[in-house]
């Protein structure tokens, strides 16, 4: 059976938005600039001010951001950088690709994200970094690790690319750390219409450096001092992202309103936990995860699936289990126990309660 219900539907938001989008890449067009030029700076302009912070760097993806951020934060070959294993795969990546360790540990089971005390256990000599996930939008408790990463001497680079718009004790995500990493893939809550990313900062030098690496390692055209990446933010989906940029604060806030409808109602179903809020964090439900324990997820999922209504599993494996690092011993019992069960469901600002219903309803069959 085809899905009746997807798992995010894109369409509303484009059609309400769609003469603005369309003006907006007529702009661009017509303008004969495609790569940085005046539609970049002028979106990293914007959501400088959104994040209130000094900087921000466009770059071509999420991943590019996490790897720009950590070089030019300093971390290098040999360097420990302490992460979660329950994310995807980019996080870590971007720390091996140039040439550090990732060290995956345990996550707290309530919110999915990195466990400080955990955190404090595994750092060593070598630890040079750590890199918080604020998964499916909600924020890591970052007091805690902020303050390891002082008494360290460590550098935070907090990976949000799953949580723009998202607070910690009022502070925007992102802004906490040395830098925050974004994405703006289409499915994220700011998405282009294809692959971008960037770079926050209040640190002048990491931001200078982090121009310097999306280019090539040049700061003006063919003077190249470093080896970099041809990573530049093109003008389309700055463009794109501009239009959607001031309606941000409206569309959280319809994430959260299907998410309190979701919450209460899902509470009526034995066997389903709802995603729980922490009181430091205003989430932004970027998904809507609950879980499905007693080893039942995978068949509750296929019944859904029979009904028409779409879900996905973030993630159906720990990242320190996936072949690329299975080889280093870890014993993460939280994380393997969270890919076992969790199972985000349809959620987008515009969502239906009616829809919702219907959401509700096929889960509550299946789990009977």
């Amino acid at each position: 059976m085809s899905t009746r219900i997807p798992v995010l539907d894109l369409a509303p938001e484009i059609d309400a938005l769609w003469d603005e989008l369309q003006a907006a890449l007529g702009r661009v067009l017509r303008s004969g600039q495609f790569i940085l030029g005046p539609e970049v700076k002028a979106f990293e302009d914007e959501v400088a001010a959104y994040l209130g912070v000094r900087h921000a760097i466009g770059v071509n993806s999420g991943t590019d951001a996490l790897v720009i951020a950590l070089r030019a934060a300093g971390i290098r070959c040999g360097d420990e950088v302490i992460t979660s294993p329950f994310t995807f795969i980019a996080t870590a990546e971007a720390a091996s690709l140039i040439g550090a360790t990732p060290v995956f540990v345990d996550i707290d089971p309530a919110t999915f994200n990195l466990d400080p005390r955990q955190v404090a256990r595994r750092i060593t000599p070598r630890t040079r970094a750590i890199i918080p996930v604020h998964l499916y939008g909600q924020a890591a408790d970052m007091d805690p690790i902020m303050e390891l990463a002082v008494r360290h001497e460590l550098r935070v680079v907090e990976d949000v690319a799953q949580a723009f718009g998202g607070r910690y004790r009022g502070r925007m995500l992102g802004t906490i750390g040395l830098a925050g990493a974004f994405s703006f893939f289409p499915s994220k809550n700011l998405g282009a219409f294809g692959d971008a990313g960037l770079i926050a900062t209040n640190d002048d030098q990491l931001a200078e450096t982090a121009r310097m690496l999306r280019a090539h390692g040049s700061r003006r055209k063919y003077y190249n001092e470093i080896l970099g990446y041809n990573s530049r933010l093109d003008a389309l989906q700055a463009a794109i992202l501009r239009v959607k940029l001031p309606h941000i604060e409206e569309s959280i806030a319809g994430r959260r309103r299907a998410a309190e409808y979701y919450t209460r109602r899902l509470a009526e179903i034995p066997g389903v936990t709802p995603p729980p809020e922490a009181p430091y964090a205003t989430h932004v439900y970027h998904q809507y995860t609950v879980r499905i324990a007693a080893g039942r997820r995978d068949a509750v999922q296929a019944r859904l699936t029979e009904r028409g209504i779409g879900t996905m599993v973030y993630y159906p494996v720990p990242v320190h289990q996936l072949p690329v690092y299975a080889d280093r011993p870890y014993d993460l019992p939280n994380a393997r126990q969270a890919a076992d069960e969790v199972l985000s469901l349809p959620i987008w600002p515009q969502i239906a309660p009616s829809t919702q219903d219907a959401v509700i309803q096929a889960l509550r069959d299946a789990m009977a």
